[in-house]
């Protein structure tokens, strides 16, 4: 089957590779009909998280066919199409019962943190991920979601990452009615944070990054205040806090992560030197700018473990901060009916199709920012069969 390999940082190729093969009962084999690339590949690419490593596939979105199935599937059956949460969760364990799926712990018992990931490094498994033709699901009976009928394929592509995490970043962020709410990083997740955070009532939603395409797309998808950090303002922290009668706003969400653009000691530091886990500038901002007592909510992905963080500033602001991968399956529900009634149009974020053939282009074009690239979707020669 074709695939994306990883050859080291910024190097990625479409081989062939063998196909799938069931090793548990509870398997499936998928046969992928969109798969996307995302930001958090792009930390990968990279070369910003550890043991990620040369041979794998990446990618966590993508939907497709069910073609096998393993003797103890249940759930679903050949024939059906669905979509696959990025989360490899159990459904059974004492942290899936809490509804904590990205967190796992039978899947990748090894961690002392994050549960397993598809296509990801491999401190979150190491299982090949779905930028491929076909892909091994595990836990069958439990993560794939049969996809409602009438659901456009490229919205139902976007509920395997994309809007849950924007969803459950506003819903850290703990927004009481009327709150203000600063989103940090104006990407795919970003962009449908700022979206979300209307759901939960805030009154004012400002997205802060440096590129003004993205800033312009948000501004229509978000219907939010969008700022760029490098031409609209000298010190971001003192921008919002002017913003909000000096008082800072009610909540922030980093939605950045290891490659945060912004501050010259955190960029040689994170992204350079890789001295620590990545950039954590957007950190920073959200916690020296939101109000005494607010809250952070970060769902940009670092590298493990250690981050230059200004510790000390949260507590004495009396800040809460809460973070995590997105629990898909929790979400599910509720965002399918969103979906399917109108409220999100998740497949609105997508601005490119790629053929999986040319997934080096796309990782490329993505990392440089090129051809105003908000969300590309990869299309696998199968995806149509």
């Amino acid at each position: 089957m074709l695939a994306m390999d990883f050859r080291g940082p910024r190097r990625v190729r479409a081989v062939q590779k063998p196909m799938p093969e069931i090793k548990h009962p509870e398997d499936a084999i998928v046969r992928v009909k969109r798969t996307c690339i995302c930001g958090s590949d792009l930390h990968l690419y990279n070369g910003n998280v550890p043991d990620t490593r040369v041979g794998m596939t990446f990618g966590h979105e993508f939907i497709g066919e069910i073609v096998e199935v393993g003797a103890e599937v249940t759930e679903v059956k050949v024939g059906d199409v669905v979509m696959v949460p990025f989360n490899i969760a159990c459904g059974r364990c004492i942290f899936c019962k809490q509804g904590m799926f990205g967190n796992c712990h039978e899947s990748n018992s090894e961690a002392t943190a994050v549960g397993a990931i598809y296509g990801y490094s491999h401190t979150a498994g190491g299982y090949d991920g779905g930028q491929a033709e076909y892909v091994r699901v595990p836990y069958a009976n439990f993560g794939p979601t049969i996809i409602p009928a009438g659901m456009d394929l490229d919205d139902a592509v976007m509920l395997t990452d994309v809007t849950p995490t924007g969803y459950q970043a506003a819903e850290m962020a703990g927004i009481q009615p009327g709150d203000t709410v600063v989103v940090f990083g104006a990407g795919p997740v970003g962009i449908m944070a700022a979206r979300c955070c209307w759901l939960f009532g805030a009154g004012r939603v400002i997205i802060l990054d440096n590129l003004d395409y993205r800033l312009e797309f948000a501004k229509n998808f978000a219907k939010c205040e969008a700022y760029n950090f490098e031409t609209d303002m000298e010190d971001p922290v003192m921008f919002l806090k002017k913003q909000t009668d000096w008082i800072g706003p009610d909540a922030c969400i980093d939605a950045v992560g290891a490659e945060a653009e912004g501050n010259a000691l955190q960029t040689i530091t994170g992204r350079k030197t890789l001295l620590q886990a990545g950039s954590a500038t957007a950190v920073h901002w959200a916690i020296n700018s939101v109000r005494k007592g607010g809250v952070v909510s970060i769902v940009g992905v670092y590298g493990p473990t250690d981050n230059l963080v200004p510790i000390g500033n949260a507590m004495n602001k009396g800040l809460t901060i809460r973070g995590n991968q997105a629990s898909v399956k929790r979400h599910l529900p509720r965002l399918i009916d969103h979906v399917m009634n109108g409220i999100l149009k998740p497949s609105l974020l997508i601005t490119h199709r790629i053929p999986l053939e040319d997934v080096a282009e796309g990782y490329h074009m993505f990392s440089a920012k090129l051809d105003n690239m908000i969300k590309p979707v990869l299309l696998p020669p199968t995806a149509n069969s």
